[in-house]
């Protein structure tokens, strides 16, 4: 499938980070991880740390799937309210699954830390909008129960956010807990960092048949090479269909635009907090380290990657006109537009771990907005299930959860 547009940023921005070799040969592994996008980096990284031989096979080159589109916005709150999440699946799970995520961002910056390179990683602040007066309500209930859980969000009402920024809006919250990266360039330093650990990366190697066996799985490439490892996990998002009888996901197309960088950007408060609002199909924005600012969202049902595609420079105008709305005072000129497709889940809720129909395998699908902090808790839950540990959230995401 044709995941993103031919001109997402950060490949751009960024450049050829680094190259790895096509798979030319005949491998065993204990664990082969399929896809080197976010999710199999931050995967293969976490297995290689806990001495775990794992081999990454990615039919395109690494991080250039749904990984270049991404936004990576990173944040606890999920595309399902914690008030929602609590009907659908009581109090216990919605809160764990809540403060699961806080704590995997936590845990991002942690592993960001301890990695060479600059991939834009920074702590924000992330402040959620209400569109309309009748929001208000919702996000009052929201801000009581995320306070309950000991989760730091501050209530803004419409005169302190008017203080703070250039716009109005009848009320927010301001959640501390929340972080941006670039996704692409965090991709290649995890691979990087776990290459030199023993990590075996192979892109341009196009796997053409899986065959689950007695004591583990075969992987046949299209070029004639076998690979046999003990286990596989699938990171490979929104194509994972493909391996599944009953998709588990709805695929959304998603649209961003970028802007030339800027030396200030009134209005927006100092820390440049991430910004998102209630309504839907809702508005997200952030900024880079270079002043540049990205806004997304205009999220429509997925047909095909070229209907998506034409409706790229209409989708961009609507999203500049709504920045525009809320800081008048900053010229936006466009510099980079593009399209992807991520998929959401019932829940709102990622699918990690076994499925019945694939044995000797585990699945990271970090489906919805929150994919990367959803894939950051995949690689744990699936070393931990490796490794023989009992992994506190692994029920909260798993296939049969509503069972």
């Amino acid at each position: 499938m044709d995941l993103v547009s031919n001109s997402p940023f950060w490949p751009i921005n960024d450049g050829l980070i680094a190259t790895y070799p096509r798979l030319d040969r005949n491998a065993t592994c204990r664990v082969a991880v399929l896809g080197g996008g976010i999710t199999g980096a931050l995967v293969a990284h976490c297995l290689t740390e806990a001495g775990i031989d794992a081999i990454v096979l990615d039919k395109r080159d690494v991080g250039t799937g749904s990984t270049a589109a991404s936004t990576a916005l990173l944040q606890y709150e999920i595309d399902t309210s914690l008030a929602d999440l609590t009907e659908m699946r009581g109090v216990d799970q919605a809160a764990r699954a809540y403060l699961a995520c806080r704590d995997a961002i936590n845990g991002l910056q942690q592993l960001a830390a301890r990695l060479p390179g600059d991939f834009g990683f920074a702590r924000k602040k992330s402040l959620y909008l209400a569109s309309k007066k009748k929001d208000r309500k919702l996000l009052r209930k929201e801000w009581e129960m995320r306070r309950a859980l000991g989760l730091e969000v501050d209530w803004l009402e419409e005169f302190d956010i008017a203080e703070r920024f250039a716009f109005r809006r009848p009320a927010a919250l301001l959640s501390h807990d929340a972080a941006h990266v670039d996704a692409y360039a965090f991709a290649h330093a995890l691979l990087a960092d776990a290459a030199s650990r023993g990590l075996r990366v192979f892109d341009r190697t196009d796997v053409a048949a899986i065959e689950p066996t007695s004591v583990g799985v075969t992987l046949r490439t299209a070029d004639g090479c076998v690979v046999r490892a003990d286990k596989l996990v699938f990171a490979t998002g929104y194509e994972t269909h493909a391996f599944l009888e009953h998709p588990v996901a709805r695929l959304v197309s998603t649209f961003a635009v970028v802007s030339e960088p800027h030396e200030a950007l009134n209005g927006w408060g100092e820390d440049r907090c991430l910004i998102w609002e209630h309504a839907r199909p809702y508005l997200y924005l952030r900024t880079t380290e270079d002043g540049r600012v990205i806004v997304g969202g205009e999220d429509e049902g997925f047909r095909d990657p070229r209907r998506r595609d034409r409706l790229i420079p209409r989708k961009a105008e609507r999203l500049v006109a709504r920045f525009r709305d809320l800081f008048p005072d900053i010229i936006f000129e466009p510099a980079f537009a593009w399209a992807g497709t991520f998929g959401e889940t019932d829940d709102g809720l990622a699918y990690i771990g076994e499925h019945p129909d694939w044995p000797h395998a585990y699945f990271a699908l970090g489906y919805g907005g929150n994919g990367i902090t959803f894939s950051f808790l995949a690689a744990e839950i699936i070393r931990d299930a490796l490794l023989g540990r009992r992994n506190d959230s692994a029920d909260l995401f798993r296939f049969n959860r509503c069972d």
